[in-house]
């Protein structure tokens, strides 16, 4: 049942929303209406006897037609029921009732309302009640309830467990035989960080599943043996995959398809079946999707193409295939997927078009949303001797992203490294959250292809450009990239090296300009590089050992960087050097070491030398023979190899990458704080900002005048210099008097606003007779007073032009931005950003990282300015937009930053009725 705005018009469409369960399931949310009388009915008569007793505090076999009418009509603002829904089927329901001081039925203003839930016995301990809390909850503070009241049995301690691990504060009695529960609606830290973890541990399941699966159908077998499907099939048996396996083919016609058991259907298995792997064409899929919901699949690879790659009918076709998976609770890789692997000895999954042997097994997981680039990938890492623990390619990505995977990785022991080839980011602001969080325990690596939006993938718009995206991410501690060659290079260094303590870089070889390159190199990326130590060419392995344990053992460098050309010969020196470097490493570890080569590729192979047999297909007697899971298949990756490279451009890359990793996760023990401001009027600015909304349209955009910016930003401690009009030269020299020479005049017009380079301000005006001259001056050049819009200021002391800014981006949300003031910064984009809220650490970071920065610290002899100041303003105005999602832009320009204090001469702000759900609402499932 679909629900439509045009059915209803009063029906909260924006309230739907597909979540992941505790076990990895899904369900989806949605507003119960007057169409689900029968639902409600069939729902109740399946509730046990007990829970209907828990619900109304007597037996209660059955709902009478009254009840059935109360509980499906709603008025959406005092009255609301919310269902959570697999297909057709109820599982669970919610509703509040607001009540006045009395207890009795009531409408706004009163802020409290009674909530109680019924969640059938089948589904309970799922966390369909928690869910169901959670969106309530954001359902009645859009609809002005502050406070949740409850009775519970105390017996019930179930769904007492609901109410008190929710993290919200509360209070609780005991009253005539029940427990009297009073939650308060505001979000808390407390109740945001369980909220969290909750989403965490639900979709790190989800994808657990369905990298762990106990049982595997490949829907879409050929009996000939060619095809996609076939190949999927082929790659699970020989993976040596320890579950069930089964083919599917609807025309088949024997028992066996390539030595595993063949089915017609997916019903005909008649055994459970965890994760189906559909490779049957794009009109089939939606019958396969079916067969496997009513089966009770829990996850699907789909393979098959003609989604989203395919055009605008794709799309459609794409959007509903996502809702169908949904309707039935599982989880969807794909559609036009290259499939997923893992190499854990207990599981050996693989479900791709990667054929046998499996990837080398390793501590790095991998994800793409290119089955292309996938492959190049795979083919890189296993060359250059790295293991994988998974291996994800998600195709259009309708369903399972690259979010659901860092949340797997967060907890996976298996994982040390996380790498990401992504070409879009589905949503931004949850993505540096998951990544930020993820890199504080392992490496997050990510190459962000395409800077526009591939054919299949449909993600909210951003305004902003890929500096300020990856100045981001880095601020997340992420580690971006630019190719998929960096991609392999940095991982492999973080896989099998420790972090640098700093950047002092030694550099040692038996080639004096490959050292001189290296060198170079080095001071191209920031690091600081030891003079080269030359070995000399006639270098044996014995004088690289001793030199690099040497290099390890000083306290004068951080990590080494080897370089190595061929001798006369080379084959029979490899593993010499290669079993010497790992020596010296041995004898003394705890600084990462890279080798760069020249035309070395026995070196290569045997620093990234694998340990195990290689792995071989099975051995087959026939495609009549019953396939059995094999022994483990999968070699390891060698712990101790020592990363390589090419050239020493890209060794240094990987290592100045780790680098500056290495110093961000060491900032995290000092992660700085978000200020509290005893001055900051919150209460003054969220009603200022109330009548100032109350007659603007829910979309438009509102831009403050000049009175009511001063006002907000004062109320937040941010003083804006007044300024007073000039119509006309008498204009203007009264407003000199008011406010007292030197004074400014300027003109204010959009067109010339900010633009002193061309002319429209004049300067240190001291006395009458300047400031009528300057008028002139400026109307005879520029344009009448009417349309220059002249303003008299006071002048202030001298100091740095800067630029203030905050921007509410669709995708990222609110990112605080700060440059110099000027043409040249504009043009050579010196801007850095920090995402809101800032803490006192990201605004000292801010000033400091635009490469203009000098300007500020006293260069070639100037006085450095109030930069405490400076800071204090950023992040003033960060806690503006935080408090507030109805601030959606401020531009404060120019802000002076004088030798002590500063000065903000001109401010505009726009505002906007905030989103109906912010990023502190409900955990959700993303609708593309």
């Amino acid at each position: 049942m679909r629900m439509t705005i045009e059915s209803d018009p009063s029906y909260p469409a924006h309230w739907e929303a597909d979540v992941v369960l505790r076990d990895g399931g899904t369900a989806r949310i949605r507003p119960i209406t007057t169409e689900d009388a029968g639902r409600l009915v069939s729902f109740y008569e399946q509730v046990s006897d007990e829970s209907k007793y828990y619900r109304f505090f007597a037996p209660y076999p059955r709902l009478s037609d009254r009840d059935v009418h109360r509980f499906t009509h709603h008025d959406y603002v005092d009255r609301v029921g919310l269902a959570a829904t697999i297909g057709e089927e109820f599982i669970g329901t919610v509703r509040y009732d607001r009540i006045g001081p009395d207890g009795r039925p009531a409408s706004a203003p009163a802020d409290e309302a009674e909530v109680a839930f019924l969640v059938q016995d089948a589904h309970q301990g799922r966390g369909v009640a928690s869910a169901l809390l959670e969106h309530i909850g954001a359902v009645a503070r859009e609809r002005g309830i502050r406070r949740f009241a409850a009775e519970v049995l105390p017996a019930n301690t179930k769904m007492i467990k609901v109410f008190t691990d929710v993290g919200y504060e509360q209070k609780r009695s005991f009253e005539d035989g029940s427990v009297h529960l009073t939650l308060d609606l505001e979000p808390t830290a407390e109740s945001l960080a369980v909220q969290r973890a909750r989403e965490q541990r639900a979709e790190a399941r989800s994808v657990q599943r369905l990298l762990a699966p106990g049982s595997v159908a490949v829907i879409g077998v050929s009996r000939s043996g060619a095809g996609v499907g076939a190949a999927a099939l082929r790659n699970l048996r020989d993976s040596g995959f320890h579950g069930h396996l089964y083919a599917v083919n609807e025309a088949v016609t024997r028992d066996l398809l390539d030595g595993v058991r063949a089915y017609r259907s997916v019903e005909a298995v008649g055994a459970p079946v965890d994760l189906a792997v559909i490779a049957v064409p794009a009109d089939r899929v939606p019958d396969a999707v079916a067969a496997c919901g009513e089966h009770g699949v829990q996850g699907l690879v789909v393979l098959s193409a003609g989604y989203g790659d395919s055009g605008p009918a794709g799309l459609a076709r794409q959007r509903e295939l996502l809702r169908q998976v949904r309707s039935y609770g599982m989880r969807l890789i794909g559609p036009n997927a290259y499939g997923v692997i893992n190499t854990a000895a207990e599981v050996e999954l693989n479900a791709s078009l990667t054929p046998a042997p499996m990837p080398v097994r390793g501590r790095t997981g991998l994800f793409t949303q290119s089955g292309a680039i996938g492959i190049a990938l795979l083919s890189a890492l296993l060359r250059r001797g790295e293991g994988l623990s998974s291996f994800v390619s998600a195709g259009n990505r309708a369903d399972v992203s690259g979010n659901d995977i860092l949340q797997y990785w967060y907890e996976d022991e298996a994982t040390d490294v996380a790498l990401l080839y992504l070409e879009t980011l589905g949503n931004p602001r949850k993505f540096t959250r998951l990544a930020r969080r993820t890199a504080a325990v392992k490496p997050v690596v990510v190459a962000k292809g395409g800077r526009h939006t591939p054919a299949g993938h449909v993600v909210p718009g951003t305004r902003l450009s890929e500096d300020t995206v990856s100045a981001l991410l880095r601020q997340a501690g992420v580690i971006r990239v630019d190719t998929v060659t960096e991609l392999v290079d940095v991982g492999l260094l973080l896989a099998s090296q420790p972090l640098p303590a700093g950047p002092r870089i030694a550099i040692l070889g038996n080639s004096e300009s490959l050292g001189v390159l290296t060198y170079d190199a080095c001071l191209t990326q920031g690091l600081r590089p030891l003079p080269p130590l030359d070995l000399t060419t006639a270098a044996s392995p014995a004088d690289f050992r001793t030199a690099l344990a040497a290099a390890l053992a000083s306290d004068d460098c951080d990590a080494v960087v080897v370089t190595a050309i061929p001798w006369v010969s080379e084959h029979a020196l490899a593993d010499d050097l290669a079993d010497a470097l790992r020596e010296a490493v041995a004898e003394a570890p705890g600084k990462p070491v890279a080798v760069v080569h020249v035309e070395l590729a026995e070196l290569v192979r045997a620093l990234s030398a694998t340990r195990g047999p290689a792995a071989e297909p099975p051995d087959r007697a026939g495609a009549d023979t019953p396939w059995t899971p094999a022994a483990p298949a999968a070699t390891t990756a060698d712990p101790d190899r020592i990363p390589s490279y090419p050239a020493a451009e890209r060794a240094v890359k990987a290592v100045a990458e780790a680098v500056r990793y290495g110093q961000w996760r060491r900032a995290l023990a000092d992660a700085g704080q978000v200020p509290e401001y005893e001055d900051i009027d919150e209460a003054g600015a969220a009603a200022q900002l109330a009548g100032l909304l109350a007659d603007v349209d829910g979309g438009a955009v509102l831009t403050l005048g000049d009175l009511d910016a001063r006002e907000l930003l004062a109320r937040y401690g941010i003083r804006v210099l007044p300024t007073l009009p000039a119509p006309s030269a008498d204009a203007a020299v009264r407003a000199a008097g008011i406010l007292g020479y030197p004074v400014a005049l300027k003109t204010t017009a959009p067109h010339l606003r900010h633009r002193a380079d061309l002319g429209g301000v004049r300067l240190d005006l001291t006395n009458e007779a300047e400031l009528r001259r300057s008028y002139e001056e400026l109307t005879d050049a520029l344009g009448k007073p009417g349309e220059l819009q002249p303003v008299v200021q006071a002048m202030v002391p001298r100091g740095v032009d800067t630029v203030v800014r905050s921007v509410i981006d669709p995708a990222a949300g609110a990112v605080l931005s700060f440059g110099l003031a000027g043409v040249a910064s504009e043009l050579l984009g010196d801007t850095a950003h920090r995402l809101v809220p800032a803490t006192d650490r990201d605004a000292a970071g801010l000033v400091r990282s635009i490469r203009a920065a000098p300007l500020l610290f006293g260069w070639r002899g100037s006085d450095p300015v109030d930069t405490p100041a400076l800071e204090e303003v950023l992040l003033r105005l960060s806690r503006l937009v935080d408090d507030h999602p109805e601030v959606i832009g401020v531009s404060l320009e120019p802000v002076v930053v004088a030798v002590e204090g500063i000065s903000v001469l001109s401010a505009t702000v726009r505002v906007a009725h905030p989103p109906a759900r912010g990023d502190l609402g409900p955990r959700t499932l993303p609708s593309y």
